[in-house]
């Protein structure tokens, strides 16, 4: 079985995501998956440099309290999957087309999902400007990627193109948030859904009757 996940690094319910399709993987055990992370932009038109963090929660949620009483609910929800999230140590929201060309670069050598886990962990619980080309370097070598090949990758521009068109495609097929789970191209599951809800699709997947309508 092949999984397409649509997702950002900046947006937490994609690390809560994450976490809960690799428990759901974890409790099936049996049934093979390839999985291909793909790029989505929560914010496609922010500024190549980023934006001061509390100017962008100004913009999006109006007040601190409304986005406070948000970022609460994606706190309590983050603790269920044992992840701690250190949202008060983020200090800037950064354009993703960096990260998402990191992703798609190291998807070449087997390491995206090493690079995504790392991308997460660094914005979310680490407070790193993942927008920075030196940061995102170095969350490649923690990866086990080539320092210096990223830099290089990172520095010339390489697959920008592609990742804007992917986000376009996406919005195209009606994917309008994130994470967007796609099965064998015919299952879409959207939202950080608990683990008992991927389960008919693995058995469908099983037997081998995976269809639009399987789950």
């Amino acid at each position: 079985m092949h999984i397409d996940i649509f997702s950002d690094v900046i947006c937490p319910w994609c690390f809560i995501g994450k976490r809960r399709l690799a428990r759901a993987l974890a409790a099936e055990g049996d049934v093979p998956t390839t999985v291909r992370w793909r790029a989505f932009m929560l914010n496609p038109d922010m500024p190549a440099e980023g934006m001061d963090r509390q100017t962008y929660i100004a913009l999006k949620f109006g007040s601190a309290a409304h986005a406070r009483r948000i970022y609460d609910t994606v706190q309590q929800a983050a603790e269920t999957e044992g992840l701690i999230l250190a949202l008060d140590r983020i200090v800037r929201t950064p354009s993703t087309v960096k990260a998402h060309r990191l992703i798609r670069w190291s998807s070449d050598t087997q390491g995206a999902d090493d690079v995504v886990e790392g991308l997460f962990r660094a914005y979310f619980q680490e407070g790193r400007n993942i927008g920075d080309a030196g940061e995102l370097a170095d969350i490649a070598a923690a990866a086990g990627l080539d320092r210096g090949a990223a830099a290089a990758m990172l520095a010339d521009g390489m697959g920008e193109s592609d990742v804007i068109s992917e986000d376009r495609a996406a919005r195209r097929i009606g994917i309008n948030g994130v994470p967007c789970f796609i099965f064998d191209g015919q299952y879409a599951v959207s939202g950080a859904q608990e683990p008992e809800v991927f389960a008919p699709i693995f058995a469908a997947a099983r037997a081998g009757t995976l269809s639009p309508s399987a789950a």
